[in-house]
């Protein structure tokens, strides 16, 4: 049965234009997506990590320090090759599995499809507001109103085709990124400038989070704009390269529960997560090697434009992907052996604590930056400035395990997430 043929296989009678519940209940959640969310999380923190060493040389492309010692450098390698633009496609994934999810708990309970599409266009919007004022007052790197415009666009186009459509759609946007990723490698190799193609020159990136600014409202203004750039020209700007695709993908998997029942699918997350993982690393090694000085190429060609970076760009989608696949049989192979045990399992209480800031992913996410910003900002306590990409590195992931404690007492407390709570107050207003 396809995704349109839903509303007409359910009695109108039955169909209501107001949600026919609320929003998941406990008994409902799966394993895979909250701890693929809490892993996300500690990803994010360091990957945000090099925006906030203020007194750092930053290389060619803008964004990795390249000075410090050899733990600085290892780590640096490691950001380059497992991290840098590997997690956003995590997150996209995710994002685009839970809102299928979303719609289909509601459909399922008789809610219109209208009316379930309605009201993730709702929280779409309110993801809007969020993240803008998350990048205006704390972090300019926000990718909540980014991922809030994409899933407005997107969920009002796809979330009601049929299986057959999502997946010609999925195709189109796969060959639609391939093509455009590719266009300015070939041109500048046929034109014999595949080594100057890139801009060393250009402004850092790192300057658009304005941290080592030491004036909050001046920092605020940098952030703004940032944040208006990222929200309302990145994300559309993604829609045309095709970049979507792994939204798309989220929805299609969503559809087949993929994480919820990875037993099920075990050959396809097998080859996800070796292709995908193999592929996204590779991609990233030339970048990162040419990052630590292992290997020497123009600095035009590690520039954010240049051909080391695109290729790291390029092969990211694959990462995200190999890293969710990677986790889903991750929670297989430990429900099985929590099923066959009589006993808890060593390790279980880490696995619920972790899962729990999953389950608290937007609450945990904008709490790193009530810490990161006021902490290491110039404008506040100023410790980005004595910090290097190894120390920065264990702060923020000591950031996240304050979460990570947080969101177990929360648990363990049967208590939501203080913005999961009021984003929920919101959506489901007329429930009462």
């Amino acid at each position: 049965m396809t995704v349109e043929s839903t509303e007409e296989a359910t009695p109108q009678a039955a169909r209501t234009a107001a949600p026919r519940r609320g929003g998941v209940l406990p008994g409902e959640r799966a394993l895979a997506p909250d701890l693929a969310r809490g892993l996300m999380l500690l990803f994010i923190g360091l990957s945000n990590t090099a925006f906030h060493l203020t007194a750092a040389g930053h290389g060619p492309s803008g964004w990795q320090p390249v000075d410090g010692g050899w733990a600085d450098h290892a780590v640096q390698f490691a950001m380059i090759t497992v991290l840098d633009l590997r997690i956003y496609p995590l997150f996209a994934f995710l994002f685009g599995y839970g809102m299928m999810q979303l719609f289909l708990r509601q459909t399922s309970a008789g809610t219109s499809e209208r009316e379930a599409a309605r009201l993730l266009r709702r929280r779409s919007l309110c993801l809007i507001v969020i993240g803008l004022l998350h990048a205006t007052l704390l972090m300019a790197g926000d990718i909540v109103g980014f991922y809030g415009v994409l899933s407005l666009a997107l969920g009002w186009f796809f979330l009601r085709r049929s299986d057959r459509a999502l997946k010609w759609w999925i195709w189109i946007a796969a060959a639609q990124f391939v093509v455009l990723a590719a266009q300015p490698v070939v041109s500048a190799a046929l034109a014999g400038d595949l080594g100057t193609l890139g801009d060393s020159g250009a402004e850092p990136g790192a300057d658009a989070y304005a941290a080592g600014e030491g004036n909050w409202l001046t920092a605020a203004g940098t952030r703004f704009t940032s944040g208006l750039f990222v929200t309302f020209a990145a994300a559309p700007l993604s829609l045309v390269g095709g970049a979507y695709v792994i939204f798309l993908l989220g929805f299609w998997a969503a559809r087949r529960r993929v994480l919820e029942e990875p037993g099920r699918h075990l050959p396809l997350l097998r080859r996800t997560a070796v292709v995908g993982i193999a592929v996204g690393w590779l991609g990233a090694l030339p970048a990162a090697l040419a990052h630590v000085g292992a290997i020497t190429v123009p600095d035009d060609a590690q520039s954010e434009g240049g051909v080391l970076t695109l290729l790291r760009d390029a092969t990211g989608n694959a990462a995200g992907l190999g890293y969710v696949a990677a986790v889903a049989l991750f929670v297989h192979w430990w429900t099985g052996r929590a099923s066959r045990s009589r006993r808890p399992l060593r390790g279980a209480k880490a696995i619920t604590a972790v899962s729990a800031v999953g389950k608290r992913s937007l609450s945990c996410y904008l709490a790193h930056s009530l810490i990161f910003a006021p902490v290491l900002a110039a404008w506040g306590l100023g410790l980005g400035e004595h910090l290097t990409s190894a120390t920065m590195a264990l702060f923020a992931v000591g950031v996240w395990l304050v979460t990570v404690v947080g969101a177990y007492a929360m648990e363990r407390a049967g208590r939501r997430g203080p913005v999961e709570v009021a984003l929920r107050r919101v959506m489901y207003r007329r429930q009462g």
